[in-house]
């Protein structure tokens, strides 16, 4: 059930009146929310509904019993089968045919014949969220930093939360459990951002789709490119992934407000960073921050081989988001980036600090979204030498650009998408205009009226597939 479709509108204004004005006590609003979100996730595909409360169930029951135990070895023992199990069903769904096809290339490579591997399993959608938030829970509960739950209602409910379900953001069980116990109704200030955000990431959605077609048409094609189709080509994939993945975020958090609920953001103006390091505090929050606390930390953080831990931490980070090499490049690039910042930062620490002349800070940006977009073609295409064949247009074409009019506003047409969509972005983020509400509900009906007038319902949003 997509966000940008009739089908959930309507669903959606019937969760919203049983939520409100029929489920009275707490106890019914939990099974609402489980219920209702169930519904949502079996309309992707009604076989894997067991799967995600099997999830939940299993992290909830080892939870409680690492919370009640008091014998470290048991603990320890719960918690990797929480860890085990979890990225155990992460391995098999999403990286089984990687691992098999990777394994059966060495071994032809090594002169070694085997069968070619020939099954395949169906990803289930959303699975790379929710089993990070779930296995999340028992991490905390066993550092101490949560208590678990005795009744399994309030994180199942959490686990399952249907704007979020899907493509994130990753809610962790402390930001969600204290809002289940409370289930307070939202303020109006909360109303009028939510339908806000629900305009805003209609719009952005509608824009991403409208880039799609030009990302496309460069990363399908198999010959030769000139310079002008990969960089045009590259910045349209580089407004899309943006504008559709905060795009959905921003309906998530919109709809969660007007249930009542704060999710945390999960984008900051990203292409405006001034280095990779500034990259990551702005682009898929609850992913970096996840990584950092449950990986980079415990690897050692700071303390012990920060630059390994760096290196690591990225390359997993761009292995969860698939299984392909190219995404395992993507990370190890950024990985890269981050270190070669850290250490340029450690020795000339006056170019790394906030002070720095607003045009030396431009000059950052630029050469940060440079470095942002290069990257961007790594995670888009679909294998290492289609990659090189995009980056070898972009800065040694071996064929000249078809530089018509046509190509020339298609290149100018994309930078302005690129500078709308962060535009929209700030306009929600940082104007506080839904403190105005004359100004507020012209932007919510134009926004909703583009979307609606040249959006297209039901393209899929890119990290589904993640």
């Amino acid at each position: 059930m997509l966000f940008n479709t009739a089908l959930f509108g309507v669903f959606f204004l019937a969760f919203f009146v049983a939520f409100h004005f029929v489920a009275r006590s707490r106890g019914a609003k939990l099974w609402l929310v489980t219920g209702g979100s169930l519904v949502f996730y079996g309309a992707w595909d009604v076989r894997f509904v067991p799967l995600l409360l099997g999830t939940a169930l299993l992290d909830f029951w080892l939870a409680r019993e690492i919370g009640r135990s008091e014998e470290a070895r048991r603990r320890r023992l719960l918690l990797v089968v929480s860890l085990t199990a979890n990225l155990g069903v992460l391995a098999l769904f999403k990286y089984a045919r990687f691992f098999t096809d990777s394994a059966h290339g060495l071994l032809a490579l090594l002169g070694v014949a085997v069968p070619e591997p020939t099954f395949s399993l169906v990803l289930p959608a959303g699975i790379s969220f929710y089993t990070f938030q779930s296995m999340s829970y028992t991490i905390d509960v066993y550092r101490g930093e949560l208590k678990a739950r005795e009744r399994p209602e309030e994180f199942v409910a959490a686990v399952s939360f249907f704007p979020h379900l899907v493509a994130g953001p990753i809610i962790r069980a402390s930001v969600l459990l204290p809002q289940f116990e409370r289930m307070e109704p939202p303020r109006w200030e909360q109303v009028q951002r939510g339908y806000l955000l629900i305009a805003v990431g209609l719009f952005k959605k509608t824009l991403a789709d409208l880039l799609a077609p030009v990302a496309d048409g460069l990363f399908g094609a198999t010959g030769p490119v000139g310079a002008l189709e990969s960089w045009t080509g590259a910045l349209a994939f580089t407004g899309q992934i943006y504008a559709d993945f905060s795009g959905y975020t921003d309906i998530a958090i919109g709809v969660a407000l007007l249930l009542g609920f704060v999710l945390p953001p999960n984008f900051d103006l990203p292409y405006l960073a001034t280095s990779p390091v500034d990259f990551w505090r702005r682009w898929h929050l609850s992913l970096s921050t996840w990584l950092r606390d449950y990986l980079y930390i415990p690897l050692g953080g700071n303390r012990n081989g920060r630059y390994r831990n760096l290196l690591l931490t990225m390359l997993l980070g761009g292995l969860w988001h698939g299984a392909n090499w190219t995404f395992v490049l993507w990370g190890a690039y950024h990985g890269l980036l981050l270190v070669a910042s850290h250490v340029l930062a450690a020795r000339l620490p006056q170019l790394s600090g906030t002070a720095t002349p607003p045009a030396l800070q431009w000059v950052k940006r630029a050469g940060t979204f440079y470095m942002v977009v290069l990257g961007w073609v790594l995670f888009r295409a679909e294998s290492l030498g289609s990659a090189l064949r995009v980056l070898g247009g972009m800065h040694a074409p071996t064929v000249a650009s078809d530089v018509s009019r046509a190509s020339v506003l298609t290149l100018v047409l994309v930078g302005a998408g690129l500078v709308v969509c962060h535009g929209v972005s700030a306009l929600a983020e940082r104007t506080g205009l839904q403190r105005r509400p004359a100004l507020l509900w012209p932007a919510v009906a134009t926004c909703m009226a583009i979307a609606m007038a040249i959006g297209t319902p039901g393209q899929s949003f890119i990290y589904f597939q993640f």
